[in-house]
């Protein structure tokens, strides 16, 4: 099958589902201008899919918006340093259970069902390539090169976004729903330890999210902490593009094995993770996030395989200090000098920390103000994200916040604790989008639930035509 006859495919697939259906939603006038229903902020893989949910639900007066440049939403294209993606390719995600839609059948169409089966994994270029051809099949309305930087409530259920960048003429825009699909840093931002910022110039490290010259780090000896799957994702990058030597920094005496994700995956715990108590949810993420993603078998056999490659285990940095052209880390069993620092430390959740959020985040509910978690599992870090509703709405920890925050939703990794891996992971995706669009469309329903009552009441059109014949009224079929 060629890629023009799976595009037909789409269309009558959909067309099966009535897909485009008229619009149910009661259109919202304000002096400003136009009001949208819905606008996403992110338009990766999450966005597009959030967007597709509810156009199967004929609410299409959506808008997504992304920061960068078409072609460059999400990470693939910038600091996923990966070869091929980590989930395996079999699971579905944003199709939404239209086989038409799955990666798979894309990918058939253009290299048939034989070069399906000779692939491990689906390699990181492809599936951008899907995600493009996802967004033009579907007609998806994108905006580019357009950033949030402020959520302003105006009344219960509308806000005024405050926008900038090339791709809008306008600074605002007026929506009744706002959803962060803003990816793993949306919850707060990536993190770098104080001893590295406190004591290296920006020109000596880089955390693993930031965009990296790579070509004048040639011939150099690079040094990077973190023992998770990044870790080993960048050495491999840096080794591959000439960098001389890579070592790689882990605090644990063993490698980690276990990866919970697969366990996850065929037990249920992905898509009835939000049905657990809370005592259970801040038990299980706990768990989660003390086992670092391991990479995959074939990026660590890829790093060893490479002169230049070198593991260091039991060896957390003690102190990092600038020599005057190189960094200067000590270890336990040691001390290194690198050119330059990769940190793969991941990132720190915290509502605070968005500047979109500024207006709404001190309304906000942290899981702090809705459990105490034994003192054996207790974490600040995992007591600052925010505390959704099963629709991953933010719930407002005072009264006064309530209206504001009515209408916001995260679907990113601050849904972690809340949600699970269902806003948080490729292979939950297909469980989160239908709850929160689910969550969405019955939200803007109750918001008009008087008129549509009202409508409904006075609804008055005749379907039934049918009258009795003037010339033959047998008093024997009619009383």
């Amino acid at each position: 099958m060629s890629l023009s006859k799976l595009n037909k495919r789409v269309e009558t697939d959909l067309s099966y589902l009535n897909f485009g259906g008229p619009d149910w939603v009661t259109p919202t006038e304000h002096p400003e201008g136009h009001v949208y229903d819905v606008v996403i902020i992110g338009g990766g893989q999450s966005g597009l899919g959030l967007a597709f949910g509810l156009l199967r639900e004929r609410v299409s007066n959506i808008l997504v918006l992304d920061e960068n440049e078409e072609g460059l939403e999400g990470p693939w294209e910038t600091y996923a340093r990966m070869i091929t993606l980590r989930t395996p390719k079999h699971l579905s995600s944003i199709d939404l259970g239209i086989p038409s839609l799955t990666f798979r059948s894309w990918w058939e169409a253009q290299f048939d069902a034989e070069g399906w089966e000779q692939i491990d994994k689906i390699p990181k270029g492809d599936w951008m390539n899907y995600l493009k051809w996802y967004r033009q099949t579907l007609r998806i309305p994108v905006q580019n090169k357009v950033k949030l930087t402020k959520i302003e409530p105006i009344q219960k259920g509308l806000h005024r976004l405050h926008i900038k960048g090339d791709g809008t003429s306008s600074n605002t825009l007026l929506t009744r729903k706002v959803i962060l699909a803003t990816g793993i840093q949306g919850g707060g931002e990536w993190h770098v330890p104080s001893m590295i910022t406190d004591n290296l110039p920006k020109d000596l490290y880089a955390h693993t999210s930031e965009s990296i010259d790579i070509n004048r780090l040639k011939g150099k000896t690079i040094g990077i902490l973190g023992g998770g799957a990044s870790a080993y994702d960048n050495a491999n990058y840096a080794l591959l593009n000439g960098v001389q030597e890579a070592h790689v920094f882990v605090r644990r005496e063993k490698l980690q094995r276990i990866n919970p994700i697969r366990q996850m995956e065929v037990s249920g715990m992905i898509e009835h993770f939000p049905a657990l108590s809370d005592e259970e949810k801040y038990a299980g993420i706990a768990h989660f996030l003390q086992h670092n993603q391991p990479p995959t078998n074939d990026t660590y056999t890829r790093a060893f395989s490479q002169p230049g490659f070198h593991l260091h285990l039991g060896s957390p940095w003690l102190n990092v200090e600038d020599d005057g052209s190189k960094a200067v880390v000590t270890t336990p069993k040691g001390t290194h000098y690198f050119d330059f620092l990769f940190i793969s430390t991941g990132l720190l959740t915290e509502p605070k920390l968005r500047p979109e959020l500024k207006l709404l985040e001190k309304h906000i509910a942290r899981w702090s103000d809705k459990y105490s978690a034994p003192e054996n599992i207790a974490s600040p870090i995992l007591d600052a994200h925010p505390y959704l509703s099963s629709g991953y709405s933010f719930i407002s920890r005072t009264k006064e916040g309530e209206d504001l925050l009515h209408g916001v939703y995260a679907y990113n990794y601050s849904a972690l604790i809340s949600c699970g891996l269902t806003a948080s992971a490729l292979s939950g995706m297909r469980y989160g989008i239908p709850k929160i669009v689910s969550a969405i469309t019955d939200e803007l329903f109750l918001d008009d639930k008087d008129q549509k009552l009202q409508d409904f009441f006075d609804y008055k059109v005749e379907e039934f035509i049918g009258d009795i014949p003037t010339a033959e009224k047998d008093s024997s079929k009619v009383g």
